[in-house]
């Protein structure tokens, strides 16, 4: 496996595994809470779920960001010596742009409960 595949491979794991916990600090007060009590968070918990929102787009982006750099390039290279590859490689820059979009929904999910 060349090493930029495992960087973006590992970019991605990392990714996915900090966004993992951002939700679960997010709704960690929320689940911890009896069933008969108020649904609304409080300050803290609420602070802790717009970090985490925060977090998760950040960090997604900044994945995605370096995600498409590197498969850009290669696709450039190889669009260079073979045009007809053109379809193919748009697909490779739209699933590195995808770990953009999966923190945003994260985040989205996120605010909805605190909401």
């Amino acid at each position: 496996m060349k090493p930029q595949i495992k960087y973006a491979l590992g970019l991605t794991v990392v990714t996915a595994v900090l966004a993992a916990l951002a939700t679960l600090l997010a709704l960690s007060p929320a689940l911890a809470q009896p069933a008969g009590t108020a649904t609304r968070l409080g300050a803290e918990a609420a602070g802790w779920g717009l970090f985490s929102a925060g977090l998760a787009t950040g960090l997604s982006s900044l994945a995605a960001g370096l995600a498409v750099a590197r498969v850009g390039a290669a696709a450039i290279g190889a669009l260079a010596e073979k045009p007809d590859l053109f379809g193919r490689l748009l697909i490779f820059i739209g699933l590195a742009e995808g770990i953009a979009i999966y923190g945003l929904i994260v985040s989205i999910l996120i605010l909805n409960r605190l909401a």
